[in-house]
């Protein structure tokens, strides 16, 4: 087994969400997921390369299996496309989905390529954004569910004051996303020089809130079909810059990604 820890979409050096990628390894699911419990890091990918020279990303957060993650994505982009005599180019599939996702190496950076995915057919009552924010939510926008992989439910709030002041019930986020196919809540708002600022809510410990959810940035520029740069991680400390590039029918998403010791 090799293990390599990278920092991903980090805003500046030194900066990042962590995420371990994995190698020759052979261990079941359920060996895997013990092996990112006992980490505690925010996410855990297996690169898995098939007989037939294929290879396969297998995502795991702390508390569950995902069929996608972004920021580990990125992590397995530059231990496949940087090392000596690599090609700029790669197209990998997910374990859990078999969806195809396109690795390139640019002279901006890394980037992920996906195609937009049809989100769950979910009817979202009016309380229901104040039940799992655990507080009266007055939304700019109506609350959508978005997906390029991993479906996400969009909230709208009026500023960055508000969005990093939010507490929300963690548990029943993670039971109504179950329950409706959903990977919890991305809640965003649009700061005044044209960016966005978000928070991923999909953890159940408050601690393990994402500093980066590439998979949001990527539904969030789909649901409003323009390029983005979102910045998330300001309440975890820990500055994170996602750039989003959009076109129809393909999302692009990009960051900074450093090896960490």
């Amino acid at each position: 087994m090799t293990i390599h820890l990278l920092k991903c979409f980090g805003a500046a050096p030194g900066g990042g969400n962590p995420a371990l990628v994995v190698e020759h390894d052979a261990g079941t699911e359920t060996e895997r997921q013990q092996f990112a419990l006992e980490r505690q890091l925010s996410a855990c990918v297996f690169i898995d390369r098939q007989p037939d020279g294929a290879i396969v990303l297998d995502y795991f957060y702390p508390h569950t299996r995902s069929p996608l993650c972004l920021h580990a994505t990125l992590a397995a982009a530059h231990v496949l496309l940087t090392a000596p005599g690599a090609p700029p180019s790669l197209v990998v599939h997910t374990a859990m989905r078999a969806q195809a996702l396109r690795l390139a190496r640019r002279a901006s950076g890394l980037l992920i390529g996906l195609a937009p995915q049809a989100a769950p057919a979910v009817i979202i009552e009016h309380y229901l954004p104040s039940e799992l924010m655990g507080q009266h939510m007055h939304l700019l926008s109506p609350p959508v569910i978005a997906s390029i992989g991993s479906p996400k439910l969009l909230l709208e709030v009026a500023d960055s004051t508000t969005l990093r002041a939010l507490r929300p019930n963690l548990e029943l986020i993670a039971d109504w996303g179950r329950l409706h196919g959903v990977n919890g809540c991305y809640v965003y708002c649009k700061l005044a020089d044209g960016r966005y600022e978000g928070r991923n809510f999909n953890h159940l410990d408050p601690a393990m809130e994402d500093s980066a959810t590439g998979v949001a940035a990527g539904a969030l520029a789909h649901h409003l079909q323009q390029s983005l740069s979102l910045s998330q991680g300001h309440v975890t400390d820990q500055p994170c810059l996602i750039r989003v590039e959009y076109a129809e029918g393909e999302i692009w998403v990009g960051g900074m990604v450093q090896s960490s010791t």
